[in-house]
């Protein structure tokens, strides 16, 4: 019994596209460094400081902090409400 001929390899798959970021846009508001969180990324409860009202778990909003403490970041960081920080920033 004759054999097959073996098929040519196949070209390599470009590499995958990284996710994106699990909160969505991030960017930079007059030396603030401001991130997105949607509402299935955010897992825990937070204390706004604009109206120092909880946010509950599932509730949209944003995280800021200073760019000039980008490697104090972790310390630094706090979740506003989306609507608290666009007053905040406003004013």
């Amino acid at each position: 019994m004759a054999r097959r001929p073996r098929r040519p390899p196949r070209p390599a798959r470009p590499a995958p596209e990284p996710p994106p970021l699990r909160g969505g846009w991030v960017r930079d508001e007059d030396g603030w460094t401001v991130r997105s969180i949607s509402g299935s990324a955010a897992t825990k409860t937070y204390v706004c400081p604009g109206c120092h009202q909880d946010i509950p778990p599932g509730t949209p909003h944003v995280v800021a902090w200073e760019t000039a403490r980008e490697s104090e970041a972790d310390n630094e960081r706090r979740h506003w409400h989306t609507g608290c920080w666009r007053r905040a920033r406003r004013s």
